[in-house]
């Protein structure tokens, strides 16, 4: 190459024939370059995940809905499993669903670090409904609890500890109060799984026992072992109809909604937790997940709305929901800290108060920092 009067540069036919080749091979080589470079930037990474196939999880596990920049296989499990899968077991899953206070009493009373939670919750339950007497108990009312025995399957269960703390809060019926008889064997073992050691956690003081060798709690009430049963799913002996078996609060509906309204507390059972190690590599899956988890329960919504009345066996589905929405709100489900700050903080206190925490927990304590100020849009 050499200069032109005007001090430009020209190319000779030689040069500008070599310049054509270098620009050529310069345009492949970086072509090349940029095409792996995507290919590198673009690789997804593989999951795995677990929980129960709620409806509201349904576009997770069949892929309608994904983890932006991850490919994530669901695998269906029982909340038993899960806690002792990841608190004792081979830590299987990067994403799980768990028991929201089996996690509190692993992180706080056994220093278990090895995953973090999101504000991701799958299950939600109001526990009034989940109180069961004998038919000829005279337990008429929660003031009637008092000094009786009372049966379960798992002491410090999410599920007891809510009913232990609501039964203080509201009627002042204090685990010290009552007679407490442990089953060796649970009757919804088939849809739970097996009971985790953090649900097994009986604190100092009380007085209880353990019921006979291969009796469940259902058989407890029946033969009159214990005269009422607190249990996180329905027993058997209720599910088959007994005539026995019977609720303490017979309009357990209407009790539980006007707690809410006094309290604005929907009980929270389960969350989702997430390898911490995951986490440290990946910062930006915390809000991933949250946002496909949202997602996932909104198309959920969105068709309950729209065909759910005549998907669902129910007759008075449609009327129900309606019923549902006004009562609590169109995100009666809601997932992120804030809308659940006092239910969160509630059974912190639930925990320390009835001696299974051996601290108060923080919502900081146990959720990752980077999820605390996502919300749902």
């Amino acid at each position: 190459m050499k200069k032109s009067p005007n001090n430009e540069i020209s190319i000779s036919k030689v040069g500008r024939r070599q310049f054509v080749q270098g620009l050529a091979f310069a345009t492949t080589a970086f072509g090349a370059f940029s095409s792996s470079h995507a290919a590198t930037k673009s690789k997804k990474t593989s999951l795995k995940a677990a929980g129960y196939r709620f409806p509201r999880l349904e576009a997770l596990f069949d892929g309608g809905v994904a983890i932006e920049g991850h490919t994530v296989s669901f695998e269906e499990t029982g909340i038993g499993d899960a806690n002792s899968n990841i608190f004792s077991g081979p830590q299987t899953w990067d994403i799980t669903e768990i028991g929201l206070h089996p996690f509190m009493l692993a992180y706080a009373n056994d220093s278990f670090r090895d995953y973090t939670l999101l504000p991701i919750f799958p299950l939600r339950l109001f526990r009034h409904k989940s109180i069961f007497i004998r038919a000829d108990s005279g337990i008429k009312t929660p003031a009637d609890l008092r000094g009786r025995s009372i049966g379960t399957p798992g002491y410090s269960s999410t599920s007891l500890t809510w009913i232990r703390g609501m039964l203080r809060d509201e009627y002042g019926i204090k685990p010290e109060d009552i007679n407490w008889v442990f089953s060796r064997k649970d009757s919804s073992s088939d849809v739970a799984g097996k009971i985790s050691k953090q649900e097994n956690v009986i604190p100092e003081g009380l007085r209880s026992r353990f019921g006979p060798s291969g009796v469940d709690e259902s058989e407890l009430l029946l033969t009159g072992e214990v005269d009422a049963l607190f249990h996180a799913a329905t027993p058997k002996a209720f599910l088959q109809r007994n005539p026995n078996v019977i609720r303490l609060f017979k309009d357990s509906r209407d009790v539980e909604l006007s707690y809410f309204k006094k309290t604005g507390i929907f009980p929270i059972m389960h969350a989702v937790a997430i390898r911490r190690e995951l986490v440290d590599r990946h910062p930006e899956i915390v809000k991933a997940i949250f946002e496909a988890y949202s997602m996932a329960k909104s198309l959920a919504y969105s068709r309950m709305v729209k065909m759910g009345w005549a998907e669902d066996m129910l007759p008075w589905y449609g009327q129900e929901l309606e019923y549902t929405t006004a009562a609590m709100g169109s995100n009666f489900y809601s997932y992120g800290i804030e809308s659940n700050r006092k239910t969160l903080e509630t059974l912190f206190r639930y925990s320390h108060e009835q001696g299974l925490c051996d601290k108060r927990l923080a919502i900081g304590d146990l959720f990752h920092a980077d999820s605390l100020a996502l919300t749902e849009s």
